[in-house]
């Protein structure tokens, strides 16, 4: 995976000590890298992260309606920048696991953006690509809450799929959109660490989101 300690863009920027305060649940065992930097509260006019990210994230709701094909458009685009940035080597050494969305998979706001990303990311590519955890409960989705849960409480619905768990996985990455207080990070982790101890997990993200500008 290309890295970098300062550049955006195609490179990947790891969580270091000046960053981590941003994202409170973190420790300095975590390994969290990121694309793109993502401003909260700042609307999609913001910038292109902003954009991408607002457009990511449409609701199932929504598909069949014009702006649908955004969300489409933009799945394809952080596809590509996700392959390009871990390069192909790395994708086939990794197991790659989408973080749940907030929803269980029978809702019908289940929404698998992350999963059907990752698929078009690796078209070519051997990977293994694995939901090893699922949400067995539905609840409000983070970001549209004021109400951050913590590591705990996520925790609390999160279960491993035993259908996917074999054969046992050397190195995850947990993948999710953005970075804010890495609770669900943490909360993966935790499970997928205690199913597999000897395991290698990082966190791989579009974006982390930084501090709202003050003016």
């Amino acid at each position: 995976m290309t890295t970098s300690s300062g550049t955006l863009g195609l490179r990947f920027t790891k969580i270091d000590d000046l960053k981590r305060p941003d994202h409170f649940y973190l420790t300095a065992e975590d390994e969290c890298f990121f694309l793109r930097e993502y401003t909260a509260r700042a609307g999609f006019g913001h910038s292109e992260t902003n954009d991408l990210i607002q457009n990511f994230k449409k609701s199932p709701d929504r598909k069949g309606l014009p702006e649908w094909y955004y969300k489409e458009r933009d799945l394809r685009r952080i596809a590509l920048e996700f392959r390009q940035a871990m390069g192909e080597k790395w994708i086939s050494l990794w197991t790659l696991v989408p973080i749940p969305p907030s929803k269980c998979r029978t809702d019908p706001m289940y929404d698998d953006r992350l999963l059907r990303m990752l698929l078009e990311m690796t078209i070519g590519i051997r990977s293994d690509i694995r939901e090893l955890i699922h949400q067995t409960k539905s609840v409000a989705a983070a970001h549209e809450s004021d109400d951050r849960p913590s590591p705990d409480e996520i925790e609390r619905f999160y279960k491993v799929d035993e259908g996917v768990a074999e054969p046992t996985p050397k190195s995850i990455a947990l993948v999710d959109d953005v970075l804010t207080t890495g609770s669900h990070f943490k909360a993966a982790k935790r499970v997928l660490s205690d199913r597999f101890p000897k395991a290698r997990i990082i966190g791989v993200f579009i974006a982390r989101r930084v501090p709202e500008p003050l003016f």
